[in-house]
């Protein structure tokens, strides 16, 4: 029976009733015909809700009589939970039962299979019962929830007696397997770039910390007993070998948030003394291009890599340490250049950032699947540009230079301190110099710095030492006049009253108290001019290239470095740090 004949059946709407809702639905066809009838004022939902559960054979329940648990409440993003109005009720080995307004949705009942791997049963609910739920739980969730890992901790501690043996703990404890998700997701929320594991010997607890910002920060200790445990479940979910503690491993870990929204990790083991192993994983979320005019490139040096990145030919190159942001420029260069009248092929390891128009792939050394053997198929695949994650080795320098020598614009990173400095590390290699002058266009090199949190950084006037003492450290080693310098940056950066306005950490609740918050890049361009070109012919040294490239504008990382300190948005500790 449909749930019109149900109810006419039952006698709580009348046949008339029922013609007049069918008709309606005819004009608003996406409309449910139990919304009709509510909207008509004949039944409520109760009603329609409990004949809807007797026409399917679902179980209609109260959400709000309900006791459940957090760590079931937890299988499931808030967002998702939100976004669906679904309830994740209880879990009964490997399945679990969710609440919904109306089970016949199927689009989130699919989705969350996917998310939790468990078998989903659905029952019925009323709305307003659900959102109250939804809302008590989250309140409770955001109070609770720098507490929770702490009490995950300690139920495993109760679980196990203090003088048990580590080897007794096994890596599929469910528990244990809870502490390892929450770790890896409070790392995720937190905008966290490493998550660190450090294992020490006898009775001394592993500790796990968390690189944020640049800045290492501890997270958790947990006792001695459960160390072989942690590292095994972690092992486990890289799929590493686990009986293996005197090599290093390398492997990685997917996690699905949604079903389209994938969370990988980077796992690296490494054995310590007394037979032990630490594991560090780096966080790498699928995330989306910055918008090149968003990065934070100086207004100059963004309007020369928008007029160099379009050229038919070259060799663009950026250089910096791991984690200083070269994968985010490089893809906000190429989603600028992106469009359907260019064919962009990437080889990438891994793939950290996707974009539709590129055609990326995965490299794969173990199986000879190498940047040069892809960068050798892309050049037979009809490509206008092409950016290999990194050039790693001789073998693809040169492809790279010979591609680009041959009509395509080459995109490519550098784990180099300087842009000068890249240059002379590729002549070393065994670069040709005059098909390698030929070939570059320019060269960004980059960190990342500590920004000021801009809820409650505080500002000050400067002492006149210390202004000088700015000067010095810009004009050092360069053939600028400080005086010259010190007159420009009074044109520039001024204050109402003719002076200087810096500014200091201070320290807050979105914060936690650092001052910081973020970090922002800081950029070191030089354009591949005729006279650099010569150099790199005559094989000039650092020293000469960057002298020449001053002389020609460019600003080095610890001067640009200085400027955002002018800007306000940061101070020279955080830029020390980060530059020589």
């Amino acid at each position: 029976l449909k749930l019109g004949d149900v109810l006419v059946q039952e006698k709580l709407i009348t046949e008339e009733m029922l013609q007049q809702a069918l008709t309606m639905q005819r004009t608003h066809r996406k409309q449910a015909l139990g919304e009709i009838l509510i909207e008509m004022g004949v039944v409520d939902t109760e009603v329609i809700q409990s004949m809807l559960a007797r026409k399917l054979g679902i179980p209609f329940v109260n959400a709000t009589k309900f006791r459940i648990d957090p760590q079931t409440f937890g299988l499931v993003s808030i967002r998702f939970i939100e976004k669906y109005s679904i309830l994740p009720l209880y879990r009964a080995n490997n399945t679990l039962v969710v609440a919904m307004e109306n089970p016949l949705v199927w689009e989130p009942l699919n989705e969350l299979r996917v998310i939790t791997s468990l078998n989903v049963v659905p029952v019925l609910a009323s709305r307003d019962a659900i959102l109250r739920v939804i809302k008590e739980l989250s309140r409770a969730n955001e109070i609770t929830g720098k507490q929770k890992i702490g009490d995950l901790a300690r139920t495993m501690n109760m679980d196990v007696v203090d003088d048990a043996p580590e080897d007794s703990i096994a890596e599929t404890d469910n528990t244990l397997v809870g502490v390892v998700n929450k770790m890896i997701l409070d790392a995720y929320n937190q905008g966290v770039s490493d998550i660190h594991l450090e294992t020490y010997p006898g009775k001394r607890n592993t500790l796990v910390r968390f690189r944020k910002d640049g800045v290492m920060k501890k997270y958790f200790e947990f006792p001695p007993k459960f160390r072989s445990a942690l590292v095994s479940r972690i092992k486990i979910m890289a799929r590493l070998d686990i009986s293996e503690k005197r090599r290093p491993q390398d492997g990685k870990i997917e996690i699905k948030l949604s079903a389209d929204n994938k969370l990988e990790l980077r796992v690296a083991t490494v054995p310590t003394a007394h037979g032990l192993e630490d594991v560090v994983m780096r966080v790498l979320a699928c995330a989306q291009p910055v918008a090149l005019d968003k990065v934070g490139l100086p207004a100059n040096v963004l309007e020369r890599i928008k007029v160099l990145a379009q050229k038919p030919y070259g060799l663009f190159l950026l250089c910096g340490p791991t984690g200083s942001g070269k994968t985010t420029t490089l893809h906000s260069v190429l989603s600028f250049i992106n469009s359907p009248e260019r064919k962009i092929w990437t080889a990438e390891d891994p793939i950290e950032i996707t974009q539709d128009g590129l055609r990326q792939v995965q490299v794969n050394a173990n199986i000879g699947w190498t940047f040069a053997a892809a960068m050798r198929s892309f050049l037979r695949a009809d490509p206008d540009v092409i950016m290999v994650g990194e050039m790693r080795d001789i073998e693809t320098a040169q492809i790279a230079i010979q591609a680009s020598l041959t009509g395509h614009m080459v995109f490519s990173t550098l784990h180099t301190n300087s842009a000068a400095e890249s240059m002379v590390r590729l002549l070393d290699l065994g670069m040709d110099p005059f098909n390698f002058s030929d070939a570059l266009v320019g060269i960004l090199a980059q960190r990342l710095t500590r920004r000021y949190c801009k809820s409650c950084k505080t500002s000050y006037i400067p002492s006149r030492d210390e202004l000088l003492s700015l000067v010095e450290e810009y004009c050092a080693g360069t053939p600028l006049d400080s005086a010259a310098v010190m007159q420009a940056w009074h044109q520039t950066y001024r204050n109402q009253d003719g002076g200087f306005t810096l500014y200091a950490a201070g320290g807050c609740e979105l914060c936690e108290g650092t001052g910081y918050k973020g970090r922002m890049g800081v950029y070191e361009f030089l354009e591949a001019t005729p006279p650099i070109k010569s150099l790199i012919q005559h094989q000039a040294s650092v020293v000469e290239l960057q002298a020449t490239a001053i002389k020609q504008g460019m600003r080095t990382l610890k001067q640009s470095g200085i400027e955002l300190v002018l800007q306000g948005h940061t101070n020279i500790e955080q830029i020390r740090s980060v530059c020589n």
